[in-house]
């Protein structure tokens, strides 16, 4: 049986080191793709640093857009994503695979967030979020949403009409705006919502229901089926990510 790699040296092995003392990622063409999340975690957990890449890559957007969900800001939502995923790579023996790795992953991401917002602001927390927020439940809402600029532009252009569209949630009361962004943009099921977020499924739907109903106050119809395409992370900014989660891991098992 091969012996395990130690997490210093599978870590470097994804990088060479440039004339000037830069790292560079060495990317194996190998086809991750294919390949189950179970797979990919025992890979990983064996010291298989492109493993480790396919999964970051592969979860980036649900964890963006769950982060997204609670920080009102692109840049603190990012932050977040990668100190989650260097939680998550750091301690991969906890994960015991009772839930779905995207699942783990999303409760880090969220434990993170909402650290997040309680060193921002100490009045929300995770169990006032839990409970529902019951005043705006009960159709208690503040007028807090205010309209979307609107331009000629906005309705031929799709990058207004997303942006258009994340102003919109982005004014959502919280526990409405996660709720919509995992089931509605994310696509999460209904279940597996009321799971991440400690709730039963009829607070989910009755969250969900209030949440479209005050986007539709908002959006006018023509831009309906444009929700694909909000908080996006993918590209060039998918492939830093899953970099920037391996070079930090290799400065913290360095240090």
């Amino acid at each position: 049986m091969p012996s395990r790699q130690s997490p210093i040296s599978w870590i470097r092995e994804a990088f060479r080191v440039t004339n000037d003392g830069r790292s560079e990622p060495v990317r194996n063409r190998s086809a991750f793709a294919g390949q189950g999340d179970a797979e990919l975690v025992a890979l990983a957990r064996g010291g298989n640093a492109e493993a480790v890449r396919a999964l970051v890559q592969r979860n980036n957007q649900q964890l963006f857009r769950v982060a997204r969900g609670l920080l009102d800001n692109d840049a603190e939502a990012e932050d977040a994503v990668q100190s989650a995923y260097l939680a998550a790579f750091t301690k991969l023996e906890t994960f015991r695979g009772e839930a779905a790795f995207s699942t783990w992953l999303t409760r880090i991401v969220m434990n993170e967030a909402y650290g997040r917002l309680r060193r921002q602001k100490p009045v929300v927390d995770l169990t006032e979020y839990r409970k529902g927020m019951r005043n705006a439940l009960d159709g208690d809402l503040p007028n807090s949403m205010t309209p979307p600029p609107t331009t000629p532009e906005s309705e031929l252009a799709r990058v207004e009409v997303r942006r258009l569209l994340e102003t919109a949630i982005d004014a959502l009361p919280d526990p409405f705006r996660l709720t919509y962004i995992m089931r509605d943009v994310q696509e999460l099921t209904t279940r597996e919502v009321a799971t991440l977020l400690g709730i039963n499924v009829i607070t989910v739907k009755t969250r969900l229901f209030r949440a479209r109903r005050l986007l539709r106050s908002e959006l006018s119809k023509n831009i309906t089926g444009g929700f694909s395409g909000i908080f996006p992370f993918d590209g060039a900014r998918c492939a830093g990510m899953a970099d920037r989660v391996i070079r930090s891991l290799a400065q913290h098992h360095g240090g």
